[in-house]
């Protein structure tokens, strides 16, 4: 049995090494945030002074301690935002970087026969094009890094939406003798054996609080697909007081994941377009997640008038955040939206 109690969630400063800030520890080993704070304050024989860019980095860095995976999780974390905030940008040039200052160093110790080093190998590359990243992958790249979600939390935009049918944050969690709708997202699982059978230790995360949620053996099996590491749950059960721990033990009754959500309690996906959102380009869009059991409703507002019409049957679609990811992109998150009853 999972003995739970809320933890809560701790967001610690953004680690920035650009002047006076501190490195994270988990980023980096003490020898390599030593190394950089050595380069930064001019302890190591240099001149010192804040880091410009990724390449001024690279050259000024002990490379035999600050090596590329060590680089490449501080630009994960965020440490370079100061410098640069386009963090997909900085990671897919710290390999270029790293190879410049290399040639510099080596241009430096080499003089040719008429006493000049070689200008060419002193000239510093552009950054490596690359396609800026979204909230949700900023944030997965920091706790790949980090270990936890440093500049957000991704379940900040399942918020509003799921406050329409879930009545209680994790923070303020009670026990309760009925049934209880909890949500979250998936901060770890563990499974362990029992009499009945593998069962899963999960831990619900809101950005407010941490819950351990025991699932047992038939819940467990039947819905595995959808307990997977930071992506967000619904959880309908039991929550008691925990007579051992003095916490609070919650026991699963039901799991849904967001598409199983909408479907449960969702009236319709609602839609605002204007005089110049193209017909064509939502049946494009629509396609791939037509014969769902959710139905579309089309607000359209011509500056004049405003009606709604709601589709057929046949374009009810599968609520996934797919779907709702590209109409956000086409006609923006806010004309993007859950009816809730």
């Amino acid at each position: 049995m999972s003995r739970a109690s809320r933890r809560p969630v701790s967001t610690p400063c953004a680690a920035d090494f650009s002047s006076s800030g501190s490195i994270c520890p988990t980023a980096a080993s003490a020898s390599a945030i030593g190394a950089i704070i050595a380069a930064r304050e001019g302890t190591d024989g240099r001149a010192g002074g804040p880091f410009r860019d990724l390449f001024e980095f690279c050259e000024r860095i002990d490379k035999r301690i600050v090596n590329r995976r060590v680089v490449e999780a501080l630009v994960r974390a965020g440490a370079f935002d100061s410098i640069d905030p386009d963090r997909a940008r900085v990671l897919a040039s710290v390999g270029i970087a790293l190879e410049a200052a290399d040639q510099r160093e080596r241009a430096a110790s080499q003089v040719s026969l008429f006493g000049e080093t070689d200008a060419a190998a002193l000239l510093r590359p552009d950054l490596v094009p690359a396609q800026p990243w979204d909230e949700r992958q900023r944030l997965t790249e920091e706790k790949a890094a980090l270990g936890f979600y440093l500049s957000g939390h991704p379940f900040r935009q399942y918020r509003a939406e799921l406050a329409h049918f879930i009545g209680t944050t994790l923070d303020a969690l009670q026990p309760r003798n009925e049934p209880v709708l909890l949500a979250g997202m998936v901060a770890s699982t563990r499974t362990q054996m029992t009499r009945r059978g593998k069962m899963a230790i999960v831990m619900l995360d809101d950005g407010a609080a941490q819950v351990e949620v025991s699932v047992y053996n038939e819940l467990f099996e039947a819905h595995r697909d959808i307990l997977k590491e930071d992506r967000p749950l619904v959880i309908q059960g039991k929550v008691a007081k925990d007579e051992f721990t003095g916490g609070l033990r919650v026991v699963a009754d039901k799991l849904m994941d967001m598409r199983a959500a909408r479907e449960r309690f969702a009236r319709q996906l609602r839609l605002s377009m204007n005089g110049e959102a193209s017909a064509t380009r939502l049946r494009q869009l629509l396609e791939p997640y037509r014969n769902g059991t959710c139905p579309v409703a089309v607000r359209y507002f011509n500056g004049t008038a405003t009606c709604e019409v709601r589709l057929g049957e046949d374009w009810c679609v599968t609520p996934e955040d797919g779907l709702i990811d590209t109409l956000s992109d086409w006609l923006k998150p806010e004309n993007v939206e859950f009816v809730y009853a």
